[in-house]
């Protein structure tokens, strides 16, 4: 008989919390979705999207409106998740979060998460004030600093202080994969990064997009060893992750998911 429970890449991310990125392993998807695939705005099957959100959220022992994600534009904005969320139905939940590319909370039991398949996903703690924050790093995010507007959401909307902050860099795709044109490498050059330090020229300019998210975090005020790097390439470990370069854009998502425990 096939186990199709969902086998999670976890992370330490400190004391109450439960942390992880999902992987290709178990879940009920098929062919670009096979095996584990709950987002659903990338082209899967309804059915196999369902069976796979029942999956890991008895995994994580939790009812099914307490998992989290939202539609993601590859923008900047945030959204609260507080207790009040619950309570809304379905259609208003999915409303709020629609445009979002980053969700926080305090609320013990809720998994909050970010889709990604290349992109930069960051999973921040911040234990001093219970509080945690998944975000959705793609270049045009990583460009307008979104890891900066989040540090800055969470100061605003829970107290954080950059010094308290831990932070996961999951899984994306590497500098040596990540292959741009030249208005992308000029993006980032009028954004004010560091082009020598991120990235390099071969047949064409590639950029290290897990760096660039480090080094917004650190001028945040994050200390560097508060911020964990995964060091997966997404496109070099296909088998084992989604990703849209190596699959095409018709393909799953990873859901990289925090929670506070207690």
């Amino acid at each position: 008989m096939t186990d199709h429970t969902p086998q999670l890449h976890r992370y330490a991310l400190g004391h109450g919390t439960v942390a992880f990125s999902t992987t290709r392993h178990g879940g009920h998807g098929t062919g670009r979705y096979a095996s584990f695939n709950i987002n659903p705005y990338c082209g899967d099957a309804d059915e196999a999207i369902a069976a796979n959100r029942h999956d890991l959220c008895r995994l994580l022992d939790i009812d099914e409106s307490h998992l989290v994600m939202p539609h993601q534009t590859h923008g900047i904005e945030s959204r609260i998740i507080g207790s009040e969320f619950l309570s809304l139905p379905a259609a208003v939940r999915t409303m709020i979060l629609n445009g979002v590319d980053a969700v926080m909370t305090q609320q013990t039991g809720l998994c909050i998460g970010v889709s990604t398949a290349d992109c930069i996903p960051l999973l921040i703690h911040d234990e001093s004030h219970h509080a945690v924050c998944a975000v959705h790093a793609g270049w045009r995010g990583t460009v307008a600093s979104i890891a900066l507007k989040a540090v800055h959401d969470m100061r605003a909307a829970f107290g954080s202080q950059p010094a308290d902050l831990h932070v996961v860099i999951g899984p994306g795709i590497s500098r040596e994969c990540f292959e741009v044109g030249d208005e992308v490498y000029e993006a980032f050059a009028q954004a004010g990064f560091n082009m020598e330090a991120i990235s390099e020229r071969r047949d064409k300019w590639h950029i290290d997009l897990p760096l660039c998210n480090k080094l917004t975090l650190e001028a945040a005020g994050v200390p560097s060893d508060h911020i964990t790097m995964s060091g997966i390439c997404t496109y070099t470990s296909s088998g084992d992750f989604f990703s849209a370069r190596h699959d095409g854009a018709e393909s799953g998502r990873i859901y990289n998911g925090i929670m506070l425990t207690q």
